[in-house]
């Protein structure tokens, strides 16, 4: 009887191990290029580059909001996108991108504008053509919520100009 248990366990040790790799594979750089980088190809914009300087600018905020996860952006220099995901879920970066692609939906590319009472601007500063340098971080707050931030330099979202 025993000897049916020690496979089991081994391969429950497996399965979460391996959980906790695809987690973590998730939300390398490249997952967050690769998501970024997908959405701006689906609107003909080109492809962004990850930058080191960006990205400890985002880790340094991420940082900061380990405590109380709010969602206030840093008012620095860069465009910025955040997210934070549920109490104790294990939200990845490339579900983050697509929290912020799904705004797509509610951007009227024709009048440069959201819909009444919605929010467009994540989805507009993910696929903005000016923005080709990116930088995000993730990290686990203190309550266990996953904060998740990407900053965009140039920053985008200017009053008035397109997008794309």
């Amino acid at each position: 009887m025993a000897a049916h248990r020690l496979p089991l366990a081994l391969v429950a040790c497996v399965l979460a191990f391996a959980a906790a790799c695809s987690v973590q594979a998730q939300n390398t750089p490249q997952d967050f290029l690769a998501a970024h980088n997908a959405a701006r190809a689906s609107v003909g914009v080109g492809l962004m580059v990850w930058d080191a300087q960006v990205a400890a600018y985002a880790q340094n905020y991420a940082n900061q909001r380990r405590a109380d996860y709010s969602l206030i952006h840093s008012r620095g220099n860069y465009g910025e996108n955040l997210f934070c995901g549920s109490l104790g879920g294990e939200c990845t970066g490339r579900e983050a991108v697509q929290a912020w692609m799904n705004e797509r939906k509610d951007y009227n590319y024709a009048t440069n504008t959201c819909t009444p009472g919605r929010a467009c601007g994540h989805y507009t500063q993910v696929v903005w053509r000016k923005s080709v340098r990116l930088g995000c971080a993730r990290v686990r707050c203190n309550s266990g919520a996953i904060f998740i931030t990407c900053n965009y330099s140039p920053p985008g979202n200017y009053i008035g100009q397109r997008p794309f």
